[in-house]
């Protein structure tokens, strides 16, 4: 199914007002393949393990 310019304009509206990004992040040669194969296993894309990991390690560090 084609997506047209103006739903591609709205998607990245909604983004912009919706979302923070923050700067790529950079790992050893081979370690995205590993952390995307984690993902995968796990039913989740690599953006969702990486905001799940994210927030576990916020709960923890609370927790201390």
């Amino acid at each position: 199914m084609a997506v047209s310019k103006a739903q591609q304009k709205a998607v990245q509206k909604y983004v912009q007002n919706n979302y923070d990004r923050i700067a790529s992040i950079t790992v050893p040669k081979g370690h995205k393949a590993e952390i995307q194969a984690h993902a995968k296993a796990r039913g989740e894309s690599m953006n969702s393990f990486i905001n799940r990991a994210i927030d576990e390690a916020m709960e923890r560090d609370r927790q201390q």
